[in-house]
């Protein structure tokens, strides 16, 4: 199934926007369909929208010259974010198959799909596009899973999840769309203690001083607003998630990156991530974090 397939739609309730920020968010991903976006969730069925991590497998790749080879381009971009995605998944800690995660943004919903096939529990997805949530429900729906794996709208900041529900909870990327102090006091408000919460994000990086223009690009292309890394370990301490791991993950994610600017999925702000990694000003962290 592709995603021109994926016509079909489930019944959504669509709450009004908590501010016009979040409506111009929502328009903004409901009108999203790009092929760097589509294309690689074409490959296997799970549509990520997010980045890649890992070397490039030359080998796989071939000859560039052969007629395949943009085929094998985009499957080999896929790999990437998927791993990316069994990376997060890696430092959940333990789940059980009774187990409830949030996945707080989840877009098209790929990385709940990849959770409830790893761990066999119940996944709650919230994001604020009605289209996204609709896709996601469909996915889930043909994967027979749509019983153990949800998508809802609603605001990551609100969620409808009981408190002390979860026992993990993450943001892939999606964090750069809301306030830091609100957003951890909501995931500590819905894990359970010892609960694990997990983000991977694009940060920019205090010992540059302020955000470089190439931070400033990458904010108006997807209309966010990139936090500092000190401001997410900040925010945790003070909502009770004790950080266990903050890793870097710069080195690993610029493969991707400077594979995709070679690509004919380019969108234009290839060389504003290609830049800022390698001048220092922008980082690439996954952040671990229990709930105290």
């Amino acid at each position: 199934m592709t995603s021109t397939e994926l016509t079909a739609s489930t019944a959504t309730f669509i709450p009004g926007p908590a501010s016009p920020y979040q409506g111009d968010i929502a328009r903004y991903w409901d009108g999203e369909a790009r092929p760097v976006n589509l294309r690689l969730g074409d490959v296997d069925g799970l549509y990520h929208h997010h980045y890649g991590i890992g070397a490039i497998d030359h080998a796989a790749l071939g000859d560039t010259n052969d007629a395949g080879y943009e085929s094998r381009l985009v499957s080999e971009l896929h790999r990437l974010e998927s791993a990316q995605a069994e990376v997060l998944l890696d430092h959940l800690g333990p789940i059980g198959r009774d187990d409830t995660l949030l996945d707080a943004g989840c877009g098209r919903g790929g990385s709940m799909v990849m959770a409830h096939q790893r761990f066999g529990c119940n996944v709650e997805g919230v994001t604020l596009s009605a289209k996204q949530a609709e896709f996601a429900n469909r996915r889930a729906l043909e994967l027979g899973i749509e019983d153990r794996v949800r998508a809802r709208v609603c605001n990551m900041l609100d969620t409808p999840l009981d408190s002390g529900q979860a026992a993990a909870s993450w943001n892939n990327e999606s964090s750069m769309y809301v306030d830091l102090e609100d957003l951890f006091a909501e995931h500590s408000r819905v894990l359970s203690v010892g609960g694990r919460y997990v983000t991977i994000t694009g940060c920019w990086n205090p010992r540059y001083g302020q955000p470089s223009k190439w931070v400033s690009q990458i904010n108006a292309h997807f209309e966010c607003n990139i936090h500092s890394r000190r401001e997410y370990l900040r925010a945790m301490a003070n909502n009770r998630l004790v950080p266990q791991a903050v890793i870097d993950l710069t080195p690993e994610t610029l493969p991707y990156w400077e594979l995709r600017a070679t690509s004919s999925l380019v969108t234009g702000i290839e060389t504003a991530f290609i830049n800022s990694y390698k001048d220092g000003s922008f980082q690439y962290l996954l952040i671990a974090a229990d709930r105290v």
